[in-house]
């Protein structure tokens, strides 16, 4: 991947030991820190627009989650490997091991999912809470009617069983990686995303290996993290660092019920906003997304 184009001048590239191999991340900036992690079907790529304006007031670590762009891919069945649970526990030591006990965090997408369930499995590491464009994934699956199963196809496909879905896209990988970027932006298009990034994420979703680490992500859903959310859910439990909920007008949980009102039901202090973008907030709208993390953190 040498011939990638860097797109996070002046960060540093670093790696962390978790029980599987590495975590690959880019850290840059001065100031408290600030964890970012990125959704599928991309990597720490996705926040290349905003790291730098957040730098300027944060130490800005972007992760890659295990099976994602350069961290380790381990083999895994039935999503055992790629359980919430899991990913929240490499960002955990990823961060322990640049030397921050606490920080702020954001997710995007899969991203989020993590980093929601760091927030309910290790409360005293996270100070405040960012999460665009999801709503839990328990009240995913309760809601998954046939106007959200079809709009969310790829949440029970990926989830069969192995070998079914990879043997399906790796036929056609960056085909498939493309036309699910363009369908889950706001102009149905590839217009939003720069080229150098575009390279980033084809290179990525190329990987075999890659392709079954997404697939698990998302048998993890389907199983494990519903059933965590689930337990959470019984228990009384909620997130207890305030959180801010982020959607695109145009994204998934618009579709829905309120995305806010769903995170008051699961958070403790919970704001949030729509942004006029799809789904990737962060490249379709850097500005809006970057302001609105910056007000908040």
């Amino acid at each position: 991947m040498a011939d990638l184009a860097d797109l996070f001048p002046g960060f540093e590239s670093r790696w962390a030991s978790v029980d599987i191999g590495r975590i690959f991340a880019r850290v840059g900036g001065s100031g408290p820190p600030l964890l970012l992690i990125h959704g599928f079907p991309q990597t720490h790529v996705e926040w290349h627009r905003i790291a730098a304006p957040l730098a300027e007031r944060f130490t800005v670590v972007a992760m890659d989650l295990r099976g994602y762009g350069w961290s380790s891919a381990p083999r895994s069945q039935d999503g055992v490997e790629y359980s919430k649970r899991v990913m929240a526990r490499d960002a955990v030591a990823l961060m322990r091991d640049l030397g921050f006990v606490r920080f702020r965090l954001a997710g995007h997408d899969r991203g989020a999912r993590v980093a929601y369930r760091l927030a309910l499995d290790h409360p005293g590491v996270v100070e405040a809470l960012a999460v665009l464009d999801i709503v839990p994934t328990a009240e995913m699956w309760r809601g998954m009617d046939a106007a959200r199963a079809l709009q969310v196809y790829h949440w029970s496909f990926l989830a069969q069983p192995a070998p079914l879905p990879e043997m399906m896209i790796s036929k056609v990988a960056i085909e498939w990686l493309e036309h699910t970027l363009a369908s889950w932006t706001l102009d149905r298009s590839l217009k939003s995303f720069d080229p150098r990034a575009l390279a980033h994420y084809r290179a990525f979703f190329g990987d075999p290996a890659r392709i079954h680490a997404c697939c698990e992500d998302y048998r993890a859903g389907a199983t494990i993290d519903r059933a965590l959310d689930e337990a959470d859910l019984t228990a009384g439990r909620r997130i207890e660092p305030p959180l801010l909920a982020l959607w695109g007008a145009a994204g998934i949980p618009a579709a829905g019920r309120s995305p806010l009102d769903v995170w008051r039901g699961w958070a403790r202090e919970a704001k949030g906003v729509a942004v006029e973008s799809g789904h990737f907030l962060p490249e379709e709208n850097p500005r809006a997304t970057v302001d609105a993390l910056l007000a908040f953190f």
